[in-house]
């Protein structure tokens, strides 16, 4: 679950600010009154040399209370559109087979001949990248099996684990058994610790051979899976007869020794299913079923508040009003009684 608050300014009755036009023009004309047709000896020493005189001051301050109280009529208001958003996502598990045989150049893109891995490894990100709201793990597995990455949310640093997966990185063979029995425990425990705050779990399996290695038989960790509801996803990869030119110690071609039978078993005892990826474009098929079997949920509510900021201008700007009329007198007594002028000197 998680909460999401996006602030918003605005006006609400905008048109108001039109009246802000108006001011400049009033104070251009009263700047341009007539002047009194009395001259008056000595009258640039009563004049202060201020920046803004004493009795610019309430002129000043009234056009300035009256750009607040102008723009408090447009009613600026914030606005909080406050959003409670429920979101399930999954738990997944991807067991990837780095046995020998997935050396295999029988898989083909834009034209060029690549290894299974080679081909697998992309669509696999795509996968990742198409679901954000789901931890991923990865398990990779040949004679035995291992954790390459325990169930993050941290997409991009699962892709470069993906990245990193390579034939060699563990012994050879293809344990099935004890790659689907990892993958089953590593749901089962994150499960115990996020009870009711996930959708599930499941588990994608994707091997080109038969179960030949580990401790662990392939049906036997599939009952496990089916008594913990988690299903499983079996992709049988690669043809049914590989070229061997990645493998130099295999000439000519071979027949694929996938035990169909077993993966499709597998995928129906769990509620899964099973799918054969005989190239690259069967396996992106493969994951972008997988993909809209298994969507994420949402479940958001919406409450949208309006917070009034009128007062915030409208209060200092009659102040400032108020403040100009008060003074006003006071710039007026400043005009009527100048200081005295000094006497002139009398001419015969």
């Amino acid at each position: 679950m998680t909460d999401a608050t996006q602030m918003n300014w605005l006006l609400h009755d905008p048109q108001w600010l039109l009246l802000l036009l108006a001011l400049p023009p009033v104070a251009w004309l009263r700047a341009r009154r007539g002047q009194p047709a009395l001259v008056i000896p000595f009258a640039n020493e009563w004049t202060s040399h201020d920046p803004l005189p004493r009795s610019r001051w309430p002129v000043a301050l009234l056009f300035l209370g009256l750009a607040l109280i102008i723009f408090a009529l447009a009613r600026p208001q914030k606005i909080e559109d406050r959003r409670l958003v429920r979101q399930k996502g999954y738990d997944i598990v991807l067991a990837i087979d780095l046995s020998t045989s997935m050396l295999e150049e029988d898989y083909e893109r834009g034209g060029r001949r690549m290894n299974r891995l080679s081909a697998i490894k992309p669509i696999v990100e795509a996968f990742m990248a198409q679901r954000p709201s789901d931890r991923i793990g990865v398990v990779a597995f040949g004679g035995r099996a291992y954790t390459l990455a325990p169930l993050s949310f941290d997409h991009t640093w699962l892709r470069r684990q993906v990245g990193r997966l390579r034939v060699g990185l563990v012994e050879d063979g293809t344990a099935v058994g004890d790659a689907l029995a990892l993958s089953v425990s590593r749901l089962g425990q994150v499960a115990r610790v996020d009870a009711g705050q996930r959708q599930g779990g499941f588990v994608i399996l994707l091997t080109d051979g038969a179960s030949n290695s580990g401790s662990i038989a392939p049906l036997d960790a599939a009952r496990v899976a089916a008594a913990k509801g988690i299903p499983v996803y079996t992709i049988g990869a690669g043809t049914q007869g590989g070229m061997g030119l990645g493998m130099p110690f295999r000439i000519g071609r071979r027949g694929s020794d996938l035990d169909e039978a077993t993966l499709q078993n597998i995928a129906k005892q769990t509620g899964g299913r099973y799918f054969r990826a005989a190239d690259s474009s069967t396996v992106d098929a493969a994951f972008t079923a997988i993909d809209a079997e298994r969507k994420i949920e949402f479940d958001a509510k919406s409450n949208v508040r309006a917070r009034e900021l009128f007062g915030w201008f409208a209060w200092p700007g009659v102040g400032l009003c108020l403040a100009a009329f008060w003074l006003a007198p006071i710039g007026e007594r400043r005009r009527a009684t100048p200081n005295t002028p000094r006497t002139a000197r009398s001419h015969a």
